[in-house]
């Protein structure tokens, strides 16, 4: 998977970690509490951007099982097979019939050129992102995740996701989620590096709740295929 400059992997993740921890308290206590967090990422797949868009507004939990519908009705979840079902199909899936819209147009303009593919796995950081927003029913959200779990990105902190709202003021001792400016302003102390901030946040959000990182198959079917 092609990253652009400056991707993480594994050992860079764990020596930002480690730089990150030795220099504030509030991530050192996670690590403390919780242990280190493995690395995990997404595949740059059509599936994976699916599953992203499945993700919006719903638990992760509902988004993988319209997933793991779909992939069973479609056979695999990769713009031809997707674009081949009907709307109903998609609708009875599990899908808003927004998102059904959504993931009909993702598909079908990938395949006729008119979502630039290319940008979206391969470009750097600016051509991807505005590639994905032109993409209608993706927002900042979609993009930001997926420039970090996918693309690998060192410094992105989407503002828009639940779990950071809350997991950053559960570490930070706020009383409330911190949410827009509030949280971007918490977030500047990590830069550089606020990706993997994040997925300390997250490590913390979940161990506190008991819970584990979302797992889904099928994510890693290539476009061509």
């Amino acid at each position: 998977m092609t990253t652009g400059p400056g991707g993480l992997d594994e050992d860079q993740f764990g020596r930002t970690v480690e730089l990150l921890v030795a220099g504030d308290e509030d991530l050192a206590g996670i690590v403390t509490r919780h242990g280190r967090p493995g690395f995990w990422s997404r595949p740059a797949s059509f599936a994976t951007l699916v599953l992203l868009i499945l993700e919006q507004q719903v638990s992760l939990a509902s988004g993988k099982a319209v997933f793991d519908r779909l992939r069973d009705r479609a056979g695999n979840v990769r713009p031809a097979d997707v674009a081949a079902v009907p709307h109903d199909d998609l609708r009875a899936v599990g899908m808003t019939r927004q998102k059904a819209g959504y993931v009909a147009d993702l598909a079908r303009g990938i395949l006729d050129g008119s979502v630039d593919w290319e940008a979206i796995t391969t470009g750097d950081r600016a051509a991807t992102q505005e590639a994905l927003l032109a993409v209608r029913g993706i927002g900042p959200w979609t993009a930001e995740v997926w420039l970090l779990a996918c693309r690998r990105m060192p410094d992105e902190w989407p503002v828009g996701d639940r779990a950071l709202q809350v997991g950053t003021a559960d570490v930070v001792g706020h009383g409330e989620p911190l949410v827009g400016d509030d949280l971007r302003r918490v977030g500047r102390r990590w830069a550089p590096h606020r990706s993997t901030a994040a997925r300390l946040v997250w490590h913390d959000y979940l161990a506190r709740r008991d819970r584990a990182e979302t797992v889904v198959e099928g994510l890693d079917h290539p476009v061509e295929d």
